[in-house]
């Protein structure tokens, strides 16, 4: 049953992920839910929005989608679920990184990064206490 909580959950941090590289392609700002719309801009276009240069959207998309892949590769026997836990891991700990990012040096919050940090702390719960 976790297993598919977690092929879920990846589910709802590609669909997030996507949003947000649409965005970023375009250079739009994405739709802010439940904070105020300048927070959400403010968390986008700032210098902490990249990694090494790539926007932290696309790194969140490729983790998302070797979670999933790696989740259906261990449903089918191929890889052991530490495989899986790795990539969680890391998702994790980025995710709190630029979570404590947002409310300690912005001091604004983005809706699809707090989805995304939600999603995070629920596939570390799903995939360390299994």
């Amino acid at each position: 049953m976790t297993h598919y909580l977690i092929l879920s959950l990846a589910v709802v941090g590609i669909v997030n992920t996507l949003y947000l590289s649409y965005h970023t392609i375009k250079r739009t700002d994405v739709a802010c839910l439940f904070f105020p719309k300048e927070w959400c801009r403010k968390v986008q276009h700032s210098k902490y929005s990249k990694t090494l240069g790539i926007p932290n959207s696309f790194a969140g998309l490729f983790m998302y989608m070797t979670i999933l892949f790696l989740t259906l590769f261990y449903l089918n026997g191929v890889v052991p679920f530490w495989w899986v836990q790795i990539p969680i891991a890391i998702g994790f700990l980025f995710s709190m990184y630029f979570t404590a990012i947002q409310a300690f040096v912005l001091r604004a919050f983005c809706t699809w990064c707090v989805i995304s940090a939600i999603d995070f702390i629920i596939l570390v719960i799903a995939a360390f206490l299994y």
